[in-house]
């Protein structure tokens, strides 16, 4: 599972020749920034308001996204490296 997701992950990247921005800070940046979004859905809401945003169609689409986008970023970081 692991090595099908590199292949993919690889080849969307080559695709778009961003191999060359993907350095270790360049990436750890990217995890901050999509992090950020991510708590940008949340921004402002009291832990009541915050509890309920499972029930937003739209807000989930967008926690999704913006969790899928850590996940591709974090495992990215890993696999350039060298650590996986």
């Amino acid at each position: 599972m692991l090595i099908n997701l590199q292949r993919q992950l690889r080849a969307f990247t080559h695709a778009r020749d961003w191999e060359q921005f993907h350095t270790p800070k360049n990436l750890a940046v990217a995890i901050a920034v999509e992090v950020a979004e991510l708590l940008e859905v949340f921004q402002w809401l009291s832990d009541a308001q915050a509890s309920r945003v499972t029930k937003s169609k739209k807000d989930m689409a967008r926690i999704e996204e913006e969790i899928a986008d850590v996940f591709i970023y974090l495992f990215g970081s890993q696999m350039w490296s060298g650590l996986i």
